[in-house]
């Protein structure tokens, strides 16, 4: 038993004992059921217990399992899902992201599926709200043609450029060697 000293409500000191709690005593206190003992010691285990069970129950319920009708639809749903871009995780797939917006994504996206929408429409619905982003293979269109051959100009510039340093060096002859100084430095 250790004793504390406290201020009472009336501003004097007044003194009160508190119990050091071994956890070995938690789970091996004879004559003690589980409830009191984690009653006690001002409800600090049970309150810790009450957090762990709140973020268990919470982790549990957002990672709810996508549950499908048959095959077929598991089978279009994930080919789907790996041609989209999650729009939080830059460079995963919706199908590997573990990010909240792309669960919702793909609950969105199974949801139009039952309605019966055609992967192009369902594509056309993500682009309206999340711009051509969310697609791993834009469209060639005037606004995506820097994408599209934009390495390839690149590359062929480059190509040109080393070609043109080339023979500009290869043309000039090697001539008469560089004249000597007669001073050393």
């Amino acid at each position: 038993m250790k004793t504390i000293g406290r201020h009472s409500r009336e501003g004097g000191k007044s003194s009160s004992t508190a119990e050091l709690v071994n956890p070995a005593t938690l789970i091996h206190s004879p004559g003690k059921t589980l409830g009191s003992r984690l009653r006690g010691n001002d409800g600090m285990l049970r309150n810790a217990l009450l957090i762990c069970l709140f973020f268990l129950f919470t982790i549990a319920a957002s990672a709810q399992n996508i549950v499908y009708r048959d095959s077929a639809e598991e089978t279009r749903f994930r080919a789907l899902t790996e041609q989209l871009r999650c729009v939080m995780c830059q460079n995963q797939s919706l199908a590997d992201s573990t990010a909240p917006i792309a669960h919702d994504l793909r609950l969105e996206i199974l949801r139009l599926m039952r309605e019966g929408k055609s992967d192009a429409q369902i594509k056309q619905f993500l682009v309206a709200r999340y711009t051509e982003f969310v697609l791993y293979d834009p469209e060639v269109k005037p606004m995506t043609w820097l994408l599209w051959f934009g390495p390839g100009l690149l590359i062929l510039v480059g190509g040109v450029t080393i070609a043109v340093i080339v023979r500009k060096r290869s043309r000039e002859a090697p001539g008469a060697p560089p004249p000597i100084d007669s001073q050393e430095w």
